[in-house]
């Protein structure tokens, strides 16, 4: 017998479902993902601003104008992806499904958030190699720039990865959840 039927003989037979869901473990594992999501969130956009806008800064009085031009700009950038997401905290329910749409919308953020960080290396490094390049030791210094950038540009590939599975994980959860919804 196929799974289908044996499930219409058993709701036949004793008219209760053949398997039921523990929602409060549910609604907890849920509520677990979202602040895993928001913690995550929260750090990585802190670091994003806090190192951007103080390294910006400090740039002005020292090093080339145009990069710490730039560094503000990300960490304003930053700052105002920061100050959407929490006003837009407040537009999903205090429910299972609402939870789980906060986490998605998280999670979403996460990884555009990473993704910025990540292609932000390009602009960062090319602007510290070309600042440097007339002085004393360039093409020494500009190699191991080159390497130092690669590494954490790997690097940051990797961390991206990891939010693109954590999305894909609680978007799956939600999709599951939604199927579970309609056929009961």
């Amino acid at each position: 017998m196929e799974f289908e039927e044996i499930k219409k003989v058993w709701s036949q037979q004793n008219n209760e479902p053949m398997y039921v869901i523990n929602e409060s473990a549910l609604r907890s594992s849920i509520v677990k993902k979202k602040d895993k999501a928001l913690l995550r969130a929260n750090i990585s956009e802190l670091i994003s601003i806090i190192v951007n806008i103080a390294m910006g800064l400090f740039l002005f009085t020292t090093g080339p104008i145009i990069l710490a031009v730039w560094m503000i700009i990300v960490g304003l950038i930053c700052l105002v992806g920061r100050i959407r997401r929490k006003r837009g905290d407040t537009q999903f329910d205090r429910t299972m499904l609402g939870d789980l749409d906060h986490a998605v919308s998280v999670a979403k953020y996460q990884v555009r958030l990473s993704g910025l960080m990540r292609w932000n290396i390009i602009p960062v490094g090319g602007l510290i190699a070309w600042s440097a390049w007339s002085k004393e030791n360039a093409v020494v210094f500009v190699v191991i720039l080159i390497v130092f950038s690669s590494l954490a540009f790997f690097g940051s590939g990797l961390e991206h990865n990891y939010y693109k599975g954590r999305l894909n994980e609680v978007v799956q959860l939600r999709k599951t959840l939604l199927e579970v919804e309609s056929d009961v």
